[in-house]
């Protein structure tokens, strides 16, 4: 049970690293593009029903970028806005969003 436990904690691993490889800076860019407008710059969604995306987990970010490009994911506006992007694309975007630290201030009661 250990054994498969740490096979599938160094593939998952293996996967994050492979997937986090994309461009940060063109993900920014192509975020400017694309995706601010409901998923803000910042990460923070700016639309009720949209995803707050900032410091999100590349696995996460990847799997569902490209789960809405597929169709396995259908949502109105992402079904239409993932077909045009490009693994590149997802990539970058998945680095960029993945890196915005999120921090949490907790209440004073």
């Amino acid at each position: 049970m250990a054994v498969s436990l740490t096979a599938l904690a160094v593939a998952w691993i293996g996967t994050t690293a492979s997937q986090a490889a994309g461009d940060a800076a063109a993900g920014r860019k192509k975020a400017a593009q694309s995706c601010a407008a409901c998923h803000g710059i910042d990460g923070l969604a700016k639309l009720p029903n949209a995803a707050n995306l900032a410091g999100e987990s590349v696995y996460y970010l990847d799997r569902q970028l490209k789960a809405f490009r597929s169709g396995d994911r259908k949502d109105e506006n992402m079904s239409v806005v993932a077909k045009a992007l490009s693994d590149a694309d997802i990539a970058d975007l998945v680095a960029w969003y993945s890196s915005i630290e999120v921090t949490v201030t907790l209440p004073k009661k």
